[in-house]
């Protein structure tokens, strides 16, 4: 009966380690994450869970479908400043050789004396003693003079204390945390970044500053757009023409490319010019105006609303309000090229009027001369009332059932549909993928907060990273 009982004993322990071994993902370098917001208590009370394979190290739980998504890696931080050491003290020069007196020379012995013989007497004269009448000489002086006292080496001044140059001071914009769900980051001073000096957030899950361009919601560069998922893709579209990237039931963006042809690739260089935005029955436009040469402190934004050129006063911080329109404000968040567009309740846009460099032409090659510099946007977007049924380049990855179609793996994802995304102009939603009436949506996101990044990455407002 006893060895039954043991072997029974064994079925089970093997039985145990199978069941923990399937609960286990397959990887030993996956991280657990857990809803961060309490307003999804069903969520908020669930144990970790382990990251997706494709971002086995970066990820969050979306609250709303308590499910984890990749976020961006955050990029690293600032080395920390050289420790500054003490430097060592010169060693002390040597101490001169002590002077000894030197002796004094010898004496020079005396003359002999010197007798003088006196005549002999006369012949009956008793003899008379000799005597000697001269005296030893004085004794004379040593006429030498001792010899000089040997003079020190100079000392050598002490060499000067190398003391370390203080780092560099950083000038980077100040920003912090404005998530008051995360303690021990919130109102925190970070410093952005040099690869963005006046355009970053700060992420409050990793309490890090990340580039505006580096969010969900960013397309910049030759355009590289990040989905309300986190990941990264490209779409070229093509030069000279316009391409909806969001389209929702009251709210559709097309934005307008240009470019340059490239001689050893088949797509063309482009970039995003100008936007169109359409919502209600307003209209607005924001592009950049073409540029040959780039100065820095010239305002290149053109803005328009229903048609009418807006005339937003130099400097940070104005603002211009449309009596036909409440709730529309467009706010210089720099002295110029660069503003904030907002409509409440609907949309968020960060647009920077950026140019083509020198270095950037020569790195990428892309070409550029003297007669063009290129001048085109740098957009961050936010959405607040988003449908499950949007579409557009960038507002499908907000839709309720959004699968990415850029190829992972490799160093430029690219996303295709140019004849999917196509417009034919600006301000015309006749793209094939339109959802665009000019009415609200019937039903928003706006009660599970699908437009707020808390359940995510912690960014302050309303952002796009909680998807359905």
């Amino acid at each position: 009966m006893a060895p039954a009982m043991i072997r029974h004993l064994l079925a089970s322990v093997v039985l145990l380690m199978a069941v923990m071994a399937n609960g286990q993902p397959t990887g030993s370098k996956h991280r657990t994450a857990r809803c961060a917001d309490r307003k999804f208590s069903a969520c908020y009370s669930q144990p970790a869970q382990y990251c997706p394979a494709e971002c086995p190290n970066y990820c969050a739980v979306d609250c709303f479908r308590c499910l984890p998504v990749c976020v961006p890696k955050p990029p690293p931080g600032p080395p920390p400043p050289p420790r500054q050491r003490r430097s060592p003290h010169p060693p002390r020069p040597p101490p001169p050789p002590r002077r000894r007196r030197s002796p004094p020379p010898p004496r020079s012995p005396p003359p002999p004396p010197h007798y003088h013989h006196s005549p002999p007497p006369p012949f009956n004269a008793p003899p008379s003693p000799p005597t000697s009448n001269s005296t030893p000489p004085p004794l004379t002086p040593p006429t030498s003079s001792p010899p000089p006292l040997a003079t020190p080496p100079p000392l050598s001044p002490p060499p000067a204390s190398s003391t370390p140059s203080p780092p560099p001071e950083v000038s980077g914009k100040r920003v912090h945390c404005k998530n008051k769900n995360y303690t021990k980051c919130y109102r925190m001073e970070q410093r952005c970044p040099s690869s963005c000096p006046d355009q970053c957030e700060v992420d409050c899950v990793t309490c890090s500053p990340v580039c505006n361009c580096n969010k969900p919601g960013a397309v910049c560069q030759d355009p590289r757009f990040i989905g309300a998922d986190g990941i990264t893709f490209y779409f070229h579209g093509k030069k000279d023409q316009d391409f909806c990237i969001v389209s929702d039931s009251n709210l559709h963006i097309n934005a307008h490319f240009i470019g340059k042809k490239s001689e050893n690739m088949t797509r063309d260089f482009t970039w995003v010019q100008s936007l169109g935005i359409l919502f209600d029955n307003h209209q607005i436009f924001v592009g950049a105006k073409r540029t040959a040469t780039w100065d820095n402190a010239v305002d290149r934004l053109d803005l328009d609303f229903d048609g009418q050129q807006i005339l937003l006063s130099e400097g940070a911080g104005s603002k211009w309000l449309p009596a036909t329109a409440p709730g529309v404000s467009i706010t210089r968040s720099f002295d110029v090229n660069a503003a904030v567009i907002e409509v409440e309740g609907n949309f968020q846009i960060k647009a920077t009027v950026v140019p083509i460099t020198e270095k950037e032409s020569r790195i990428h090659k892309y070409g550029v001369t003297d007669e063009d510099c290129f001048a085109h946007l740098d957009l961050s977007f936010k959405f607040y009332s988003l449908s499950g049924a949007v579409n557009g380049v960038l507002g499908q990855t907000y839709s309720s059932n959004y699968v990415s179609r850029a190829k992972m793996g490799v160093d430029m994802p690219v996303l295709g549909g140019q004849k999917e995304f196509a417009s034919s102009s600006l301000f015309s939603t006749d793209c094939s993928v339109a959802q665009f009436s000019g009415t609200p949506p019937i039903s928003t996101t706006n009660n599970v907060e699908y437009s707020n990044m808390n359940c995510a990455s912690g960014f302050d407002g309303r952002g796009v990273v909680c998807k359905r």
